[in-house]
């Protein structure tokens, strides 16, 4: 029979026992519930902001949406050049060399990304024209490009604002005359650059502007009624700085290698390269002056 000393001494380990196990459940109610509520930060957990975000993901099947406010582009470096010499990039109905090869597509060119896919080892983007497209049913397929052939990089795609004020002393000065753009940044020149304006039937408008819309890259289509007959096709034309909403745009351009004489329905022409320096310079608002 136990003493009455080990039977308080079991009592007592018991009640001790109970409040402990009670101490950590209610511990880690209150750790729960401070978490959810906010009340502490676990700072070991990783964070990936959209620079930091792995390109390409490792499932085969997943869409990158970057953010609601930025995409992911790729560029095209290491293709064809204006004349189609060289070794081509093509768009391809299918993620897969295997697929046939729908347009071949030239270096400097940008394109919006949908998704990336891995195929043995290989990472394939699926290419997306989510833009108004003049003559939407050229676009029959699925598109995707080749990583071999690009570089990926994540951007705030179009950004516009009419009316935009100057946010500091920089302007774009556009001579016909010479077809010659010079950017400023104050007194200090920025860039001289050989351009092509329009031809005579569809020149470069004189006068004053600023620009209101930038995008990485827009899908040039024609003919443009009452502007030109020509029948054209031009995915991912770079680095688009709008300044009338006419639709006379700085842009790069792939497609020709002509600069220093005018050439374009309108627009301004620069070496994509050169259009790519000045996209990432000027602001929404940067004066624009075409000047005869």
């Amino acid at each position: 029979m136990r003493s009455k000393y080990s039977s308080s001494f079991f009592r007592l380990s018991y009640l001790f026992g109970t409040l402990f196990f009670a101490s950590i459940l209610w511990s880690f109610g209150f750790l729960t519930s401070a978490y959810q509520t906010g009340y502490f930060q676990i700072d070991f957990l990783p964070t990936f902001t959209a620079e930091a975000l792995p390109s390409p993901p490792e499932s085969p099947q997943t869409d990158v949406h970057i953010s609601s406010t930025t995409a992911q582009y790729v560029e095209i470096l290491d293709s064809c050049n204006t004349r189609f010499e060289g070794s081509c990039a093509h768009l391809r109905s299918g993620p897969g060399a295997e697929f046939p090869a729908i347009v071949k597509i030239r270096s400097g060119a940008v394109l919006k990304v949908d998704s990336v896919h891995i195929i043995e080892g290989a990472a394939w983007y699926r290419i997306q024209f989510d833009e108004w497209l003049r003559y939407p049913e050229r676009v029959s397929s699925e598109l995707y490009v080749s990583a071999a052939y690009v570089r990926p990089f994540i951007d705030l795609g179009i950004v516009a604002q009419k009316d935009a004020l100057p946010k500091n002393a920089k302007r774009i000065v556009i001579d016909r005359s010479d077809q010659m753009l010079r950017a400023y940044d104050g007194d200090t020149l920025y860039m001289e650059e050989f351009i092509s304006t329009g031809v005579e039937l569809t020149p470069t408008p004189l006068g004053h502007f600023r620009i209101y819309q930038k995008t990485p890259t827009r899908y040039m289509q024609g003919p443009i009624p009452n502007i030109s007959d020509k029948t054209f096709d031009l995915p991912g034309v770079p680095w688009n700085l709008y300044f009338t909403s006419e639709g006379a745009v700085i842009h790069g351009a792939y497609w020709h290698d002509g600069f220093g004489k005018p050439h374009s329905n309108g627009c301004v022409n620069l070496p994509p390269e050169m259009a790519k320096r000045l996209y990432q310079w000027a602001d929404i608002g940067t004066h624009v002056y075409v000047n005869e």
